[in-house]
């Protein structure tokens, strides 16, 4: 086949992804389902018969995507929501997870009269939530801060202790020594964490004092040290996944030039990486073998969803101030999705008894459990008193540096809906060293006065020294989201 043709081809997916993304947003669907279903169109049972079923290129390439995700999800991590969650998180990460696998392997080794190795690795497969799944469902819904930094920083980092269990259950046919496998886990989540942390803060050092000669070097710098922490992480057998959540988490929320423009390439190169990924999966599965099944599927998913979420949740979270509503919502929120379907190829690969008859039920798992989960998040929700409409309105700041000068230039605008609209600046109180410098409007630019009020679709210029420049940024947020009153309000534009 000619490469024009391929390019054609790739490039109509592509498109039809897109607006897939469109009908499922608008459903309160996790964008996954509509990728597997254009995967099983194209696969064998599908009218354009196409076969594949390399478990191995399918493992190699769904690792990669999956690198490619989580560092999306990272650089896009605002740290001032996940930080007070953090300690919480890094529980339910790997306390949770083990509990969690403990009790779906022995319920499911009870119930579908499954072999131990088998039952542990189902177990461990379906543990993580899925980076894609929870950033695309749960970013639209107005939930408090701390919980949505929780559910964002499990799915980032669960993953890692998970991947290790499931290779070592994977090469090894006699039953681990927990201790050993203990003690592997904590080497490889430290070693990878700080490999991870010590790789990004060398990179944004190096970013903040080399003055690249075009912007678009920026994206493609921040991206490359996320996916290079993966790599050395992995040479040293460390933690890749955890070393390229927290580098990207790193890198996203240091003071970089072109901030806003990295976390937009950040995200398209996310959403490329789940198109390829889940088309990839759809076609990967056989859709003669799923229906047989459905019902051990169903069984093993209640198990995890009713009993072993709950518990984990609950056991996890204890002494962190969590209430019972957000125990409750977080626990229904622990959306699965391709993270599980491609640990579930790493049995196949290993030739594991039954990796197939695995492969079929957590297949099955993701699909059902996420038509289930997804729609219902905003009712179960609203059901733990945790929905509010008042969400924050966000401004998009982009920075330039002004290195000479010490100082940036904050370019601001005004969304439709910000409470900016009809403040005058010198309502605005900036911090001393920071200044509206110049105001675009309907495409006229002028230097404005103290007394300027200003209109929704303005474009602002400000220039801050570094010392103010978080402040005036903080004041600028706050100012629209709660308006010239925010102080009064508690709105400190974090």
């Amino acid at each position: 086949m000619h490469l024009d043709l391929w390019l054609l081809i790739g490039a109509t997916l592509v498109l039809s992804a897109i607006i897939a993304v469109r009908l499922s947003h608008g459903a309160g669907l996790p964008t996954l389902l509509a990728y597997m279903g254009l995967g099983l169109l194209l696969g064998e049972a599908g009218p354009f018969h196409i076969e594949f079923d390399d478990a191995k290129v399918a493992e190699t390439l769904g690792l990669a995507a999956l690198v490619l995700i989580l560092a999306e999800g990272g650089v896009t991590t605002n740290w001032r929501h996940v930080r007070p969650a953090m300690p919480a998180a890094l529980s339910v990460s790997i306390i949770g997870t083990l509990i969690s696998v403990v009790i779906v392997a022995m319920a499911t080794m009870w119930l579908l009269d499954m072999d131990w190795r088998l039952a542990f690795l189902l177990a461990a497969v379906l543990a993580p939530t899925d980076a894609a799944a929870v950033f695309s469902v749960l970013r639209r819904l107005p939930l408090p801060q701390r919980l949505m930094g929780l559910l964002e920083a499990e799915s980032g980092i669960n993953d890692a202790p998970v991947v290790i269990i499931v290779i070592t259950l994977s090469v090894n046919t006699d039953p681990p020594n927990i201790f050993a496998l203990l003690a592997l886990m904590t080497y490889e989540l430290v070693a990878g964490g700080l490999l991870g942390f010590l790789i990004a803060w060398l990179g944004a050092f190096a970013l903040r004092h080399v003055a690249l000669p075009a912007s678009g070097l920026y994206p493609i710098a921040v991206l490359s040290l996320s996916v290079g922490a993966y790599g050395a992480a992995t040479m040293l057998h460390a933690s890749g996944f955890l070393a390229v959540y927290v580098s990207a988490v790193v890198l996203g929320n240091s003071r970089l030039p072109h901030g806003p423009a990295t976390r937009g390439f950040a995200e398209g190169i996310g959403w490329l990486a789940q198109i390829g990924l889940f088309i990839m999966l759809g076609l990967l599965a056989s859709p003669g073998d799923l229906p047989d099944q459905i019902i051990p599927a169903l069984i093993v998913g209640f198990v995890l969803l009713l009993v072993a979420r709950p518990v984990s949740m609950a056991l996890a979270t204890m002494g962190f101030k969590m209430t019972w509503g957000e125990k409750a919502f977080a626990s229904w929120a622990g959306l699965r999705g391709a993270v599980p379907i491609v640990l579930a190829t790493i049995p196949m690969v290993e030739e594991v008894p039954g990796a197939d008859t695995l492969f079929a039920i957590v297949f099955n798992i993701v699909v059902v459990f996420t038509l289930l989960q997804g729609p219902t998040l905003p009712l179960v929700a609203r059901w733990c008193r945790l929905s509010s409409d008042d969400q924050a309105r966000e401004l998009d700041v982009e920075a330039a540096p002004l290195e000479a000068l010490h100082a940036d230039l904050l370019e601001v605008r005004v969304p439709n809906d910000s409470r900016l609209n009809g403040v005058e600046i010198f309502e605005l109180r900036l911090p001393q060293g920071a200044s509206i410098t110049l105001v675009v409007r309907d495409g006229e630019s002028f230097v404005p006065e103290k007394t300027t009020a200003l209109r929704a679709g303005d474009t602002l210029l400000v220039v801050a020294t570094e010392a103010v420049r978080e402040t005036a940024e903080r004041r600028l947020r706050a100012v629209s989201r709660r308006g010239k009153l925010a102080g009064w309000f508690g709105e400190t534009g974090a």
